[in-house]
């Protein structure tokens, strides 16, 4: 009924749990939370990390993907793993993925609790990578506070072909925790999470976003009006840790909300002294988040006086697995136009694929062969804010050929 496979993607947790028992059980070493969902939960794992570390926390985050080193995916306290130890510790654990049939991102995983453990870092927060119920991460037996971000569709290859099927893979992961917190959620993925509480006995807690500052709301250090949404999930997983003996002030709160950065989320950069958005919107739902803040600053802008709109130029790629049609529904207004770009050494959607289920947007649609060249292509025509978007590994192609550190 379910061949969780593709992609090298090999969803269930046998494998997992008897490699880790062969591996001497690095996972009963360390407490941990979980962020799952379909977009956000990045976002919300930085903000947590943050807010642990600003309450004198010593903590570890996991995440996944990477942008441009794969040691963005293993945070220790403060700093990400050094690669000769993320050498050291996959080579290690070679045999033993081995001997168990682990997939790569299984291997990983396997590796970041050992690191996790070897530091002596009493919690840290796991972000989800596919799904839930079958995801390597919930082979952790501690998980006591789990945190949902939006739920939408997104891999339906892999979890189910309608929303209320891929709600219940990622709901799953309350089995076992004590409180559950979620900010706002379609009517029929809500009902799943209410329901998936029940049979686990976990109390569910539903946020709304936090105020704007100028409501009286606290700074974010991540930009853009969805982040409200999910500092909301961050905060209530720290008071709801708080409870649970790990001392966290409303100050400490306060100072890791505004501390977190987390690149490729609706990030200002520049390419050749002219800027840039980046946004790693990569389904559906993310597209109409992106659209949704482009709309607002679009509309600050024309009430502060400042120059007027016009059409855009959009940078994307997008992996074949994707709803690419529909992304460009969410993101394109008329006259923007479009360089699409293979998404570095995976399949990526054709001008020629995309133009035979929209032909209305073959006007609007070109191919670039690389990054660099769409790059150029983006500042060739200067107007409204250039964007890249469409998948978190065309950004981390990207970042490399832009101007010094973000700009916020």
């Amino acid at each position: 009924m379910q061949p969780f496979t593709g992609r090298g993607i090999q969803l269930g947790l046998d494998r997992m749990r008897a490699a880790l028992a062969d591996g001497g059980h690095p996972e009963r070493r360390f407490a941990a939370v979980q962020v799952a969902g379909t977009n956000g939960k990045g976002s919300i794992a930085t903000m947590l990390h943050c807010i642990l570390r600003a309450g004198g926390w010593r903590c570890g985050t996991y995440r996944s993907p990477h942008l441009v080193s794969w040691c963005e995916r293993i945070q220790l306290d403060g700093e990400w793993i050094d690669p000769v130890a993320l050498r050291s510790d996959l080579s290690r654990w070679q045999a033993i993925a081995i001997r168990h049939g682990l997939s790569p991102f299984e291997l990983f995983t396997a590796a970041a609790f050992d690191r996790f453990a070897a530091e002596g870092l009493p919690l840290v927060v796991l972000e989800v990578g596919v799904g839930g119920r079958l995801d390597a991460t919930t082979a952790h037996p501690q998980r006591s506070v789990v945190g949902f971000g939006p739920i939408g569709m997104d891999h339906g290859d892999l979890l189910g072909n309608n929303l209320v099927a891929i709600a219940r893979e990622k709901a799953a992961v309350m089995a076992g925790a004590q409180v559950a917190i979620s900010g706002p959620q379609d009517p029929a993925v809500a009902q799943v999470l209410r329901e998936a509480a029940h049979r686990s006995n976990c109390t569910l807690l539903w946020v709304e976003p936090l105020a704007t500052e100028a409501d009286g709301g606290p700074h974010l250090g991540l930009a853009g009006n969805l982040q409200r949404s999910n500092a909301a999930v961050a905060v209530a997983m720290a008071e709801a840790l708080h409870t649970l003996g790990w001392t966290l002030t409303p100050q400490a709160i306060q100072r890791g909300l505004a501390a977190a950065r987390w690149p490729g989320r609706l990030e200002r950069r520049h390419f050749r002294g002219f800027p840039l958005l980046l946004d790693g919107a990569h389904n559906p739902p993310g597209a109409l988040a992106l659209r949704d803040e482009l709309d607002r600053l679009e509309a600050e802008r024309g009430a502060g006086g400042g120059p007027g709109g016009g059409p855009r130029r959009w940078l994307l790629g997008m992996q074949t697995t994707k709803e690419a049609p529909l992304l460009l529904d969410a993101l394109l207004c008329p006259g923007d136009q479009v360089a699409l770009v293979p998404v570095p050494d995976l399949p990526s959607w054709s001008r020629t694929e995309l133009v035979a289920v929209r032909p209305q947007l073959a006007p609007q649609l070109r191919e670039v062969a690389t990054p660099l060249e769409g790059l150029a292509w983006l500042i060739a025509n200067p107007g409204p804010l250039a964007v890249v978007a469409g998948s978190l590994h065309l950004l981390g192609a990207v970042i490399p050929h832009l101007d010094g550190p973000s700009t916020g």
